[in-house]
């Protein structure tokens, strides 16, 4: 009786919420910054994962600047660039663009262990997932760049003539052309929800973005039908920028070419992104 008398007397305590009333959720960039954080953490979760994405850069970095190094002909070169500060702007690019594919990979996991499903039934913004996914991706991508650079400049005496300056603004480009790609596999992955599909179309696509441009050789050295396919290749302006920032020279055409094929591919994929996104597990 005297519980009960207690609960009669004090029945905001006992009570569930006003009918009506529910909880819709934190706001938008609450919900953004828990969403990345816990991206973040997924990431790097497993350390040797995380120092296996550290170390596949620097690998390519040796492989390129020690193998493929030794065997250019200089007079194919810029005068006086040497090959080291050549190739490391457009490893930069080359790089963002091999572990952009992760981010697809990743939301198709999310989808098939039921992460995804799981948003859906709770009061999140289910565009946020998307970008929370792209910020982390970019997170990640920025932090295998910086190692990069660091292991270039300490044990292969990267110094390009732009300085500070010019590598700083040759890595901020990459990132910027990185992002939009990332966007452009997190829409791929929304539309197909296939892991092999997505590995399958990341081959398809990486390597001849890489290899079909101005990444390792100058134009003048491709054969005549692929040196129009690389002039014709978005990734061309990218790296060209990248590298003239470095090397401190005039940008010309190549740092807007990159800013506006960069842009048009990102408002795409964000379109397609967030509306395959929303469809029904199983459509």
């Amino acid at each position: 009786m005297a519980i009960q008398e207690q609960r009669l007397e004090h029945p905001a305590e006992t009570a569930g919420p006003p009918t009506g009333v529910g909880w819709r959720g934190a706001g938008a960039m609450t919900q953004l910054g828990i969403l990345t954080a816990r991206q973040i953490r997924s990431m790097y979760g497993d350390r040797r994962l995380a120092l296996f994405s550290l170390v596949q850069p620097i690998i390519m970095l040796l492989l390129l600047s020690e193998v493929f190094g030794t065997m250019a002909d200089p007079s194919d070169f810029p005068h006086g660039v040497r090959y080291i500060d050549y190739v490391v702007p457009a490893l930069l690019v080359t790089t963002g663009i091999g572990s952009a594919q992760g981010a697809g990979v990743g939301l198709v996991r999310d989808m098939d262990n039921g992460m995804v499903a799981r948003f859906r039934v709770l009061p999140t913004r289910l565009p946020l997932v998307l970008a929370a996914r792209s910020l982390a991706d970019l997170v990640r991508v920025t932090t295998e760049l910086a190692v990069l650079l660091v292991v270039a400049c300490v044990m292969l005496d990267f110094r390009p003539a732009g300085g500070v300056l010019g590598t700083a603004a040759a890595l901020l480009l990459t990132l910027v052309v990185i992002w939009a790609l990332i966007w452009g596999f997190i829409a791929f992955a929304a539309w197909l929800r296939s892991v092999e599909l997505m590995s399958s179309i990341a081959v398809l696509v990486m390597f001849p973005l890489m290899f079909a441009s101005s990444a390792f050789v100058p134009l003048n050295v491709l054969p005549e039908w692929l040196r129009m396919v690389a002039r014709l290749n978005p990734i061309t302006y990218a790296v060209d920028g990248s590298r003239k920032l470095a090397l401190g020279w005039d940008p010309g055409w190549s740092v807007p070419g990159a800013l506006a094929t960069s842009a048009v591919l990102l408002v795409v994929a964000v379109c397609v992104a967030v509306r395959t996104f929303r469809r029904p597990p199983n459509e």
